[in-house]
């Protein structure tokens, strides 16, 4: 993270990027961090300013947790997936779209960003079907549980005519994880879900994962243990080694989804460290993790 990005450095990226379309995923533990947010819209503004159409989407589990221990709703995680029971889907689109998605919308306009606040359901951008209960098995461990996750979302469709509009009227726009059911109802969904099926719809040239770790770690112990490039078969290896668990488990699988969806390149990065979404993709070295489809394509 010394590394020095010059314009020079960025010179031939500007004129590749220009008029392409990233999706980036801000998690909810950078959402946390004031300055962390700002320092990364920072950035966003930039590839903004320079021309690349950016369309946003965030998450917020560390705010819906403190929301739901302030109000004293039990949390359940099963797989690195939250269970949502009725409190909890009321809690979440107070957290996500009333706080959050104005705090980050403020955040961009203090760039000079005319970006605009949605979920899902505006719009029926994305929509999805309450998911059914189901034996899940955790691959990092081989456990089996059946579960019924409540108002959890699976996507069916995504109708990218809202969100090219904004793109084409110089407009970023900012999802939170919420999609609609298609009966008027909202449901909660991954937000890292979200943006691998927006991407795809977007024909987007990257999808960017901001997060508050380095990247894709071969020992989620030792952020020394860096995967800076990889593919398909890279995620399947550390997920059948046991290298991931957890929150990173449906990150990955949309990571996977993305990629076979179409989206040349997707990276992992941390995005609590200044200039690092600049660094990944001004720079040819970067500073995070890239992911293709398949080496020898990437």
């Amino acid at each position: 993270m010394d590394r020095l990005l010059t314009l020079r450095d960025a010179h031939p990226y500007l004129r590749l990027f220009r008029g392409r379309t990233f999706v980036i995923k801000l998690s909810g533990a950078i959402l946390a961090r004031p300055s962390a947010r700002d320092s990364l819209c920072e950035d966003i503004a930039l590839l903004h300013h320079v021309g690349i159409r950016v369309a946003l989407v965030h998450g917020g589990g560390p705010q819906l947790d403190a929301a739901c221990a302030r109000f004293d709703v039990a949390r359940e995680v099963v797989a690195g997936r939250r269970v949502t029971d009725s409190t909890t889907l009321e809690l979440a689109r107070m957290v996500f779209r009333g706080q959050l998605n104005s705090e980050l919308v403020s955040s961009l306009a203090a760039h000079g960003v005319r970006a605009v606040g949605l979920s899902g359901g505006d719009a029926m951008t994305v929509v999805g079907n309450r998911r059914p209960a189901r034996t899940m098995r955790d691959p990092s461990t081989g456990a089996e549980t059946s579960v019924d996750y409540g108002f959890v979302g699976d996507i069916t469709r995504v109708d990218d005519t809202l969100p090219r509009m904004l793109l084409d009227a110089g407009m970023v726009p900012v999802f939170c994880s919420l999609i609609a059911d298609g009966t008027g109802s909202l449901l909660n969904t991954n937000a890292d879900t979200i943006a691998s099926h927006l991407a795809i719809a977007l024909k987007a040239e990257k999808l960017i994962v901001c997060t508050s770790v380095a990247g894709l770690l071969e020992d989620a112990a030792d952020p020394r243990r860096l995967v800076s490039y990889g593919d398909l078969g890279t995620v399947e290896d550390l997920i059948q080694q046991g290298a991931v668990s957890g929150g990173m488990l449906p990150k990955l699988a949309a990571v996977k989804d993305a990629l076979q969806g179409g989206v040349p390149r997707v990276h992992l990065i941390d995005g609590t460290r200044s200039e690092a979404l600049l660094l990944e993709v001004f720079t040819n070295e970067g500073c995070g993790t890239m992911l293709v489809a398949r080496r020898d394509e990437g």
